[in-house]
């Protein structure tokens, strides 16, 4: 297999070492990540200023972009042939519910499956986050699964993990994304001349948590693997949204 590795914490990440080692079994591993952390970057690209990289010491490629940067950079220029499969991971700290909308993680695995390639977002769920060989073992196992039953097509799948021993996991779930709640997050400071700056905050908790969530699953030790669409029409809306317009008249 041809494996394409990125992130969203920078190629330096234990994650994506950890990923990266476990995969080499499989064939041949691309890494190629943001020279630093892009943790929120979602699936911007970078527009406005060239972009960069350099081969970094650890043998990845080090990209002065975004996620999404980096898939388009490798697939496109970077990797002497396309990549079977894309995974994006292992992120340092959840992507659950709401954090799909934010993550980069997951937008490095939208990216490779708007490409055309099967692509797996992966990241770690505790408090310190030590675990990240029960990660890397538990995207194998989901790699050599797609080698013989492949994902539908216009899908990714969003998997956590919890940080355990690889022992200790209670199982795995499919899940479908939970919500958090609404929470004020911005933390108001003073910079060092004592101008007015303000931090982005931790997310909230789970708010729509119950079983059946990919919060659930984690709260429960088990690993959650959640199918997300790339293709993000309503289409349950369309037949409403076509009375609501019929409903309007334009010059």
């Amino acid at each position: 297999m041809r494996i394409l590795l990125s992130n969203d914490d920078g190629y330096f990440a234990p994650g994506l070492k950890a990923l990266h080692d476990a995969l080499r079994e499989l064939g041949e591993v691309t890494v190629v990540a943001p020279d630093r952390n892009r943790s929120g970057a979602s699936n911007s690209l970078t527009l406005d200023t060239p972009i960069r990289y350099h081969l970094s010491v650890e043998g990845f490629f080090a990209v002065t972009g975004t996620p999404t940067d980096c898939v388009h950079l490798a697939t496109h220029r970077l990797m002497p042939k396309p990549p079977d499969i894309v995974l994006a991971g292992i992120n340092n700290g959840a992507n659950l519910g709401d954090d799909v909308i934010y993550s980069g993680t997951v937008a490095a695995a939208m990216e490779g499956r708007h490409l055309g390639y099967p692509a797996l977002a992966m990241s770690l769920v505790g408090p310190k986050c030590e675990h990240y060989e029960t990660a890397a073992k538990v995207a194998l196992k989901l790699v050599k699964q797609l080698k013989s039953r492949s994902l539908a097509h216009n899908r990714i799948l969003n998997v956590n993990v919890p940080d355990l021993p690889y022992d200790q996991l209670a199982g795995i779930k499919v899940t479908r994304l939970g919500h958090r709640h609404r929470a004020d997050t911005i933390i108001p400071a003073h910079d060092p001349k004592g101008r007015d700056v303000y931090w982005i905050g931790p997310p909230a908790e789970g708010d729509d948590a119950g079983e059946g969530t990919d919060f659930h699953a984690i709260e429960n030790g088990c690993v959650s693997v959640t199918p997300l669409h790339v293709d993000l029409t309503a289409y349950s809306s369309m037949d409403k949204l076509n009375d609501w317009i019929g409903a309007m008249s334009l010059p």
